[in-house]
């Protein structure tokens, strides 16, 4: 008969827990002194002595405990017929099933559930037949293999269900640390969707400018192209700050700290459109992502400002203080036209993932984003973010 479903699963969950049973070979050492001493003391109380041949057998049914988990099929049969031999010699009875016991559960463990039985089945037919047993004598052993065989069983049951927990624990800590890289992965790439889309469309535009005004302006050409200089420095810094998280902690700290609202006036100063900040409640410290996700909120919007309303268009950035959430709302004119590059080649400018990545920034920390139209119908653009503060950011002053 083959063995079934749940006899391969544990022989293979077994298999993978043998390195650590396999350490040394303190369990057989102690069955081996165990088994003959606490025989001696159980033959102290009956009429024969256990002989030196029979000291040899309980203490090699002990040793060879040391190979059950490399070969246990072979080990089950070593130790039964040790065990076996001991008992044909009329020795004493005692503490002589230990060995065989604890054999047992290792084949159980590796899958040989069926070997198990008949060989212990076998065994004791072996004994009764050769020893001429009496019925009462043949009963109590008969009691105790099966309670022995029980006792094997009941431990290999909560062995395996032992082994399983842990099993499953392991998955789930390491499906924890699969997820938590997926996010970290995600986060990066959102850093780098905002790092790089905010500086390369700034970039670009000023670029145009320059081409636009190369031959009848140099100087403001001199001016654009220092500007390019200026923010492909500041893109590579800030790209490399977001990649060095990349590496585990302390191998490459980030050279620069997150970007927040402390530098929201290099932000807008370097918008390529003119933008007005307006402040409403007292500023004061906030949790570092609602700091992180505010920034690059204000930075994405702006971007599409620029991409969308064109060079000429104005801007305002309102940041509202408020007791449990931080207040954004980014409001352009629409009065621009197109820039000079897509006005020379004459293409749309292509639709972005900046909306989603803005609400996805805010979703993550509880909040919302809206985008739209100006309710003014002015044609211009509005953009507003609700990112709630956590009780821990209690208001303040804050001396700039």
């Amino acid at each position: 008969m083959s063995r079934s479903h749940h006899d391969t699963d544990t022989g293979a969950v077994a298999s993978a827990a043998r390195p650590t049973s396999r350490r040394g070979p303190g369990l057989a050492v102690l069955t081996a002194i165990g088994q003959p001493v606490c025989t001696a003391i159980a033959a102290s109380w009956q009429s024969g002595s256990v002989s030196i041949i029979g000291y040899a057998l309980l203490v090699f049914s002990g040793l060879a405990l040391a190979d059950r988990h490399r070969s246990p099929r072979r080990n089950f049969l070593i130790v039964v017929a040790a065990t076996l031999a001991y008992h044909l010699l009329d020795q004493p009875a005692g503490v002589t099933l230990l060995a065989p016991m604890i054999a047992a559960s290792a084949a159980r463990a590796a899958g040989h559930r069926w070997l198990v039985g008949a060989t212990a089945t076998t065994a004791y037919g072996i004994w009764v037949l050769v020893t001429g047993a009496a019925l009462r004598q043949a009963v109590l052993a008969l009691a105790l293999i099966v309670a022995a065989g029980l006792i094997t069983e009941i431990g290999t049951l909560v062995a395996d269900r032992v082994r399983e927990g842990v099993a499953e624990q392991r998955r789930l800590s390491e499906e924890r640390q699969r997820r938590r890289a997926t996010e970290q992965r995600l986060r990066i790439a959102a850093e780098l969707h905002d790092v790089l889309g905010h500086h390369l469309s700034l970039i670009n535009v000023r670029a145009g400018v320059g081409l636009h005004l190369m031959d009848r302006d140099p100087e403001q050409a001199r001016a654009a192209l220092e500007a390019i200089a200026q923010s492909s420095a500041e893109a590579l810094r800030e790209v490399r700050a977001v990649l060095d998280t990349l590496y585990p902690s302390g191998e490459a700290a980030p050279r620069a700290p997150a970007p927040g609202l402390d530098r929201l006036g290099e932000l807008t100063d370097d918008a390529a459109v003119a933008t007005r900040t307006v402040i409403d409640g007292t500023v004061r410290p906030l949790p570092a992502p609602v700091d992180r996700a505010a920034y690059r909120i204000v930075q994405e919007a702006l971007t599409n400002v620029r991409r969308h309303a064109g060079p000429d268009a104005a801007a305002t950035v309102t940041i509202g203080y408020r007791q449990d959430a931080l207040m954004l709302q980014i409001d352009d004119d629409g009065a621009g036209a197109p820039g000079p590059a897509a006005a020379a080649s004459g293409a749309a400018a292509p639709a972005g993932n900046g909306i989603t990545g803005m609400r996805e920034r805010a979703a993550a920390l509880g909040g919302e984003v809206t985008a739209g139209p100006a309710p003014d119908g002015g044609g211009g653009w509005r953009v507003r973010a609700r990112l709630p503060i956590g009780p821990e950011s209690s208001p303040q002053e804050v001396v700039s």
